[in-house]
């Protein structure tokens, strides 16, 4: 069981750099879990793509059906004093401790290629890049 952050979850789907490596994590371990705010980044993702003109809004709906499958059972409701905690003692968002605050809940690893979050959660966020392979 793991933890990803949204971005995670979009290299799946957006051939880049890291689509491999999601890739091989997926196959690593299929239990990937996140924070119900994973759905508003993720539409946000697609939005982005949308606005230039490179994706078409059926194709989007698509994705973000494929994308909300992968995470069918798995998506959980924060809680809002962890997260809250977890942003004050560190320079990370609210929106990035809503992954640190399931990880710590579930006790499982947080994948991400947020250097932010990893120098500020070393303990629980592991980048996609150095993991996904080992």
């Amino acid at each position: 069981m793991i933890v990803v952050d949204t971005n995670i979850v979009a290299y799946l789907y957006f051939p880049c750099v890291y689509t491999e490596a999601a890739i091989h994590l997926l196959e690593a371990d299929p239990d990937w879990n996140a924070p119900l705010l994973w759905r508003s980044e993720f539409r946000n993702i697609l939005t982005g793509y949308m606005r230039r003109g490179d994706l078409e809004l059926e194709h989007a709906c698509a994705i973000q059906t494929a994308a909300e499958l992968l995470l069918v059972g798995a998506e959980h409701q924060g809680d809002s004093k962890q997260v809250l905690r977890l942003a004050h003692e560190s320079n990370c968002s609210a929106y990035d401790c809503e992954f640190v605050a399931l990880a710590h809940m579930l006790a499982a690893p947080l994948f991400t290629m947020d250097g932010k979050i990893i120098k500020a959660f070393p303990a629980v966020a592991k980048s996609l890049i150095t993991n996904a392979t080992a």
